[in-house]
């Protein structure tokens, strides 16, 4: 028996009703949430050198400005050192992948100070630690992908 296109499209809709896993409400509102663009990244940094100063993190969503134009990074912020250590969290981001650099700027001026060399003077770190010989690595490299509700990741400061 041949059946209408209709009942084919009705009859294929009920089959993957039927054997799709249930959804929990947990997974329901990590889809809302994901959704709306409330995800969170918590980015845990060490190795600092001293206390003084802030920890700058960047998110950046395409190689546009990548890694030092803050105003071309899809989010920015500072946030306090404890010791050794510093967690920059960002609320609020759609899931996706960013590209993330983090300088402990010492001098709270905002920007990587270098020397007369072009060498930075200050501690930078990327995301998935790559190592970093003379130029930044490319965004691939230094990117993550962030979920819903929380993704945490880990900086090792460079210091050269």
């Amino acid at each position: 028996m041949l059946m209408a296109p209709r009942s084919a499209a009705a009859a294929c809709c009920c089959l993957l009703v039927a054997t799709a896993p249930a959804c929990g409400s947990n997974d329901a509102a990590a889809i809302a949430k994901a959704a709306s663009g409330a995800c969170s990244l918590s980015i845990h940094v060490t190795g600092f050198r001293g206390a003084k100063g802030m920890l700058g993190a960047e998110l950046f969503t395409s190689s546009a400005g990548w890694p030092e134009d803050v105003d071309r990074a899809f989010r920015h912020a500072s946030f306090p050192i404890h010791g050794q250590e510093a967690t920059a969290i960002f609320d609020h981001l759609p899931p996706g992948r960013y590209g993330i650099v983090v300088l402990h700027d010492e001098n709270e001026n905002k920007k990587l100070d270098r020397n007369l060399l072009q060498i930075p003077k200050e501690g930078f770190g990327f995301a998935n630690n790559p190592h970093v010989l003379l130029v930044a690595p490319p965004l691939e490299k230094a990117s993550i992908p962030v979920t819903c509700p929380m993704t945490r990741t880990d900086v090792k400061l460079i210091y050269k």
